[in-house]
């Protein structure tokens, strides 16, 4: 029974721990807060309280694994968060388990294009933000000792949309001298994408988009939601402050990704709102 370790045990590494365990794999959960530890104690799989910032932590830690994902979040936080967990996790993880294969998830928003052009894994990565840097920094570091980097869109799935925590928030803003292209995948995407890595033990040192397969409009998706919803469109007028993930426009392909094999179940925004998003949200819609 081949093992494996989701350093990161959150939303996404929690989808990836329970497609693993249920194709016979061993899993081992790993996550920052106790009481999310706690929390995940009904897993059919342990999951245990450690910092992967803290390598006296990793290192106390026995087992050993065929592959260990790191999926850890920042959890918002800045640069020093992203350098501990993301940059320092990512090299207490390689000395500790220097045997495993190794899948580190980072994030598309490597690429900083504006132009609303399509990028591939072979684009350029330009970042303007430090916490993109440090993300290509760990990326490098786990290529370079024959690991695989997935670099993830903007996720979302059951109880969770950014775009749709602002529309019903009425935070939501369009503005049309810079509307841009969002690049999103569905948690249980990235969870297939991550299991399909694992079972390619021929892919080190490869880098892969997990995106589903249509771009859209931040506008668009805003006008889609106000008509599926029979709410008011967002007012025009001019966003405050830089996105989460910087401020590009660009259009990311998942056809790499796609030529081995993956086919997403949430192919487009539309699509997975109204499979799986949207039947949790009936109160809010008129």
């Amino acid at each position: 029974m081949p093992r494996i370790l989701i350093a990161g045990c959150g939303y996404v590494g929690q989808a990836t721990g329970d497609l693993f365990h249920a194709a016979g794999w061993a899993v081992e959960g790993w996550t920052h807060s106790a009481k999310s530890a706690a929390t995940l104690s009904a897993k059919p799989y342990p999951v245990y309280r450690v910092d992967i910032a803290d390598q006296a932590q990793i290192q106390a830690r026995a087992g050993v694994f065929d592959a260990v994902i790191h999926c850890a979040s920042s959890s918002g936080g800045g640069v020093e968060a992203y350098r501990q967990i993301y940059l320092n996790g990512a090299r207490n993880l390689l000395i500790r388990f220097s045997g495993s294969q190794i899948l580190f998830t980072g994030s598309t928003s490597v690429y900083a294009q504006c132009d609303g052009s399509w990028v591939t894994e072979e684009s350029e990565t330009k970042p303007a933000r430090e916490e993109g840097r440090i993300l290509l920094e760990t990326e490098d570091l786990v290529l370079g000792d024959a690991g695989i980097v997935a670099r993830l869109g903007g996720i979302y799935g059951p109880g969770r949309s950014a775009l749709l925590t602002k529309f019903l928030s009425g935070t939501a803003m369009i503005d049309p001298e810079n509307d841009r292209f969002i690049n999103q995948v569905h948690r249980d995407d990235i969870a297939g994408a991550l299991f399909l890595l694992l079972n390619r033990p021929s892919l080190a040192r490869e880098i892969y988009n997990v995106v589903d397969d249509q771009p859209i409009l931040q506008s668009e998706c805003y006008r889609w939601l106000a008509e599926r919803m029979n709410r008011p469109v967002p007012p025009i007028g001019k966003a405050k402050g830089q996105p989460k993930r910087g401020a590009s426009n660009k259009r990311v392909s998942n056809a790499k990704l796609r030529r081995l094999g993956w086919v997403p179940q949430y192919r487009t925004f539309a699509g997975a709102m109204e499979k799986n998003i949207l039947p949790g949200f009936a109160e809010f819609i008129q």
